[in-house]
């Protein structure tokens, strides 16, 4: 209610004014069915409220507080990256991050428990000796195995990766800790009963490092023996010599050969039929669910890839990583302290995001003289790669590393609101668009005290963005605001979509992240997120979509014309993810849409509502509009769904898994609706239209979503005037990313900190 609520004092009641303003704003209040003021006393009355709130604001500064801020997999990642010249798997090394307000970086739901400490230790051993090139990996040979998808389609090229002319296969990045010889072994696919798929002809498989071919072997087309007559269903078998090969053909699948310490890319894939041209889709492709003929016909598909070595090991060689950490090498041992102190010197300074105190280099600095100790009856180059190791593995699990930690105040005096630091606003700015550590620039335009210097801080911003880093911003910001990262493990239907496969949803992932890319390159209007008329497609989406003369695994700029695609509300995996497993989901849709895009998330449901009916009185199974037009009678319902059902509607012409479809169940789709607000939407394209009439509200969704991102925590009712501010000042560029990006950096939450109480 608002009775009592003094208009002349906003400031005493400023989370109700800004509730108030947003409701009206949104189109909420007054509600449906009350009197509607005029669109302008609208506008005069947010207008009013937003002036008066903004400048209370303006006097009143409260830019929040984050707590203390654990990296998560992605900025740990990259901080490794950054600081050691090394690509570590941190899915592999680390625990799943929580997510809190949709985004998993923000500090509320980054907690440490034992179980991460214990893979923080695991990953700091790990990962030290790998940039070191610790010589102890070559006395016992490690082994990791890389497994392709069992749903990954292989009679295609699968992977940009993999060189023209393949099929098949996997294309991966692997660290080879020493120089030596290492082993490579393939496991081909079997069937249900074990027998290795496409035995039934001879084709070439290699196996590439960096490009380079180091192994062509030929499998299948050699069976010996006599197959039985009902082999592939297991029950009665062949000649042994033939039942052992299909079982084993694969078992000398494997070469052993020199590599290089670093990381190198393995590629192991087919070789297409040299009459077959890419894009020309190979013949019988191999499928669980088809024949046995067609199996012991089609292709063979590549199951993992084992790497293990070293074997011989040469010595560390020089690896990128080695380049990164040795900033000095010692002559004689008398070099060897300065020179260890100037290492961990320059990584700690790096690492903790700020030059380091003297009893913090001290620490790093007793780790190492404890490494070199413990290897003394080695070699003295070895003994001080081993101490360096040591000091390396400490700094990975301080908590100036695993942690963004901020410094308050200090004195008596500490005002209530302050201005963080240069090296506290360079460490916000790299993990906001980089989502990783401060370069040698920005760490030294910071310690010279210069971000404070706000044309400095705009030339900072635009060269970060510049930067092919910032492509994390686009990637963790994009897939986790558009729910697209659900994609990797969501499931339809096998016995609805048994078309669906690895390479189609693989399909749905790139062509998100390389919408959001182009137009976050180009630094496109945000709007054009939902009114773009292009999108990218390989041949496996083109033919899901229904685009003719499109071939290959190469993604290409496809225009729209016929208003079907184009944006972000035509993609697959956007559909996908937004449906249940076995049918499209007007609510998911809708709520997805009034969440993420408009700013008017409905509140949770209420105890005890009953599922939807599938079947009329009279026994007639009713269509999902009637279902949820009976659902809708329920008073505790229809508030929500008035807003929800029609925006899911208006996309029903997409099935659940993305494709386009005028008739569902045998009755055509009826894709139009009527929003709460009495806008009518048309299918597709009705609803872009809808979006960009209401850019208003799209675009605060927008802002407030990407400062939530930016800061790493809920966005409230204090960051209203920020949002405000940071709008007014992108509309004269409509809405660029770039515009968005430069006012929440110079915004109030970003730049200021309220003090711990």
């Amino acid at each position: 209610t608002l009775t009592g609520l003094d208009t002349r004092d906003l400031g005493r009641d400023a989370e109700v004014w800004e509730k108030v303003l947003h409701k009206v704003r949104t189109g909420q209040m007054p509600p449906a069915g009350r009197v509607q003021p005029s669109q302008a006393t609208k506008a005069a009355i947010t207008s009013s409220l937003a002036t008066g709130l903004d400048r209370i604001a303006l006097a009143n500064p409260m830019p929040g507080r984050v707590g203390v801020h654990r990296l998560n997999r992605a900025e740990y990642a990259n901080a490794v990256r950054d600081l050691l010249g090394l690509e570590v798997d941190a899915k592999s090394l680390l625990l799943p991050d929580e997510a809190d307000e949709g985004f998993d970086n923000v500090a509320a739901s980054l907690a440490l428990s034992p179980a991460h400490l214990e893979r923080y230790l695991g990953a700091a051993r790990e990962i030290s000796r790998l940039a070191v090139g610790d010589e102890t990996l070559g006395r016992a040979p490690s082994s990791a195995t890389y497994k392709v998808p069992k749903l990954l389609e292989q009679d295609v090229r699968v992977s940009e990766d993999l060189p023209f002319g393949s099929r098949g296969g996997v294309a991966v990045r692997h660290n080879f800790p020493l120089d030596g010889e290492y082993r490579f072994k393939v496991r081909l696919r079997r069937q249900v009963y074990d027998y290795i798929v496409g035995m039934g002809h001879a084709q070439q498989l290699d196996v590439r490092i960096d490009g380079k071919r180091v192994k062509r072997f030929t499998v299948g087309g050699d069976a010996p023996g006599t197959p039985g007559p009902l082999t592939w269903n297991g029950e009665i078998v062949g000649d042994t010599e033939w039942e052992l090969y299909m079982h084993a053909a694969d078992a000398n699948l494997e070469v052993r050969t020199p590599v290089k310490a670093g990381e190198r890319s393995v590629a192991v894939a087919f070789v297409a039929s040299p009459w077959e041209p890419e894009g020309v889709k190979q013949p019988l492709p191999v499928d669980f669910s088809r024949g046995s003929d067609e199996q012991y016909d089609g292709y063979a598909a590549v199951d993992a890839v084992s790497i293990q070595g070293p074997y011989q090991a040469a010595g560390a060689g020089e690896t990128r990583s080695r380049r990164a950490v040795f900033v000095c090498t010692p002559k004689n041992s008398a070099e060897e302290g300065p020179c260890a102190k100037q290492i961990v010197s320059s990584l700690a300074r790096r690492a903790y995001r700020r030059p380091p105190t003297a009893d913090e280099i001290q620490t790093l600095l007793t780790f190492y003289a404890a490494g070199t100790q413990n290897a003394q009856n080695t070699s003295t180059a070895r003994s001080f790669d081993a101490g360096i190791q040591a000091a390396i593995e400490r700094m990975l699990v301080s908590f100036n590393f695993l942690f963004r930690i901020e410094s308050d105040p200090v004195g008596a005096s500490r005002p209530p609101v302050y201005r963080v630091s240069d090296i506290d606003l360079a460490s916000r700015l790299s993990f906001f668009l980089w989502s990783s550590i401060p370069d040698e620039e920005l760490l030294m335009t910071a310690e010279r005290g210069r971000l404070k210097d706000p044309a400095v801080l705009e030339q900072q911003v635009q060269r970060m963005l510049r930067d092919p880093r910032a492509k994390a911003l686009v990637d963790n910001f994009g897939s986790q605001w558009l729910g697209v990262r659900k994609a990797v493990s969501f499931q339809p239907d096998p016995n609805i979509f048994p078309e669906f496969d690895e390479n189609l949803r693989n399909a749905f992932l790139q062509e998100t992240a390389l919408f959001m890319d182009s137009q976050f390159r180009a630094d496109r209007s945000i709007v054009d997120l939902v009114s773009a008329d292009y999108s990218f497609v390989n041949e496996r989406l083109a033919q899901h979509y229904g685009l003719p003369n499109i071939y290959g695994e190469r993604f290409r700029k496809i225009t729209f014309t016929d208003g079907r695609r184009g944006g972000l509300l035509g993609q697959g995996g956007i559909l996908m993810v937004t449906s249940y497993p076995d049918r499209t989901a007007p609510v998911l849709r809708g709520f997805w849409m009034l969440d993420n895009l408009l700013g008017m998330p409905p509140p949770p449901p209420p105890p005890n509502i009953p599922d939807l009916e599938p079947k009329a009185a009279d026994g007639r199974v009713m269509s999902i509009r009637e279902q949820m037009e009976v659902h809708r009678k329920n008073p505790a319902c229809a508030a929500c769904h008035v807003r929800m059902d029609p925006l899911g509607f208006s996309l029903e012409n997409f099935d659940a898994i993305g494709r386009w479809r005028s008739v569902s169940n045998r009755l055509p789709v009826d894709a139009s609706a009527v929003f709460a607000d009495g806008t009518p939407l048309e299918g597709v394209q009705g609803l872009r239209t809808f979006l960009v009439k209401h850019r208003d509200n799209y675009v605060h969704t927008f802002v407030e979503k990407l400062l939530t991102y930016s800061l790493g925590r809920h966005v409230g009712y204090r960051d209203q005037p920020s949002i405000r501010k940071i709008i007014r000042g992108a509309a004269a560029t409509d809405y660029r990313w770039s515009s968005i990006i430069l006012g929440i950096v110079k915004s109030t939450p970003f730049q200021m900190r309220n003090i711990a109480s």
